[in-house]
């Protein structure tokens, strides 16, 4: 029955792809363009953004958090918690792997592995590399933040910096800025980008790291984290840059508990 439960639960995880369905309409303001997220309106003389509402896209991510916190404070969750533990973990007792320190970025080097291959996605090299270190930002202050505040214990007993799990934050973020990048060229990016971060969530229970509800919330962060990011970056790319060509960049990070600088040069 957990097992059941477990699949259900990575494969929903991997179903988080949205489509979207967009039709645009005129009026004396401007342009109003409406899909699945947001609700943007475009002044007719700039062409630029005014007032995005977002709403839709944020549902997903939310009711993924909302589940990783019932899960770690009610009995119920807590049994589907300990069951499937039970399940993945204590009667097949897997060979460990650190498999997962690595998946967990694979969705986003298949990113810049596609642009070398002359395969185009949305943003170019500057903006997508912001927007992608904006994403991870986001998700090592929240994740650190709740996991120091939270301070709950890990399936192992290691420490008590279990809820949320970052490799599943760090994974999902990445699948999302993939699926953005390439959602107009083929929806099968997103899918599996969004496939190998459900892996790393598997691969974290089964290295009895995480609690299944600590992958939950793991994976609506960085959905969010990512999303949150292509809405803010628009308003942050008029602010410093100006049509300014950029090259290198240092990005700020955190990763396993530690902060860190990257510097990124686009030859």
């Amino acid at each position: 029955m957990y097992k059941r439960i477990l699949l259900f639960i990575m494969t929903g995880l991997a179903g988080c792809l949205s489509i979207s369905a967009q039709d645009t309409d005129t009026g004396k303001a401007g342009i109003i363009i409406r899909d699945s997220s947001r609700i943007t309106t475009l002044d007719r003389h700039t062409g630029r953004s005014k007032t995005p509402i977002a709403y839709k896209s944020f549902l997903i991510p939310a009711t993924l958090i909302v589940y990783g916190i019932l899960a770690g404070h009610t009995d119920a969750f807590q049994d589907i918690n300990e069951a499937i533990k039970e399940e993945v973990f204590t009667e097949r007792r897997p060979a460990k792997t650190k498999i997962d320190n690595y998946l967990q970025y694979a969705p986003a080097v298949l990113v810049y592995g596609l642009n070398i291959a002359g395969i185009h996605g949305k943003n170019n090299f500057r903006d997508r590399t912001i927007i992608y270190g904006i994403s991870n930002l986001i998700v090592g202050a929240t994740v650190y933040a709740t996991k120091n505040i939270t301070a709950e214990t890990r399936p192992d007993g290691s420490d008590n910096l279990s809820f949320p799990s970052g490799h599943t934050a760090t994974s999902f973020a990445a699948a999302e800025f993939l699926r953005q990048e390439y959602k107009d060229v083929s929806p099968w990016y997103g899918v599996g980008g969004y496939l190998a971060a459900a892996a790393t969530g598997y691969l974290r229970i089964s290295n009895n790291k995480h609690w299944a509800g600590d992958v939950v919330a793991g994976a609506g962060v960085g959905i969010a984290s990512a999303r949150l990011a292509y809405l803010i970056y628009p308003a942050i790319k008029r602010k410093l840059f100006k049509n300014r060509e950029v090259s290198t960049l240092l990005l700020p990070g955190w990763q396993n508990g530690s902060w860190g600088l990257a510097l990124v040069h686009h030859f």
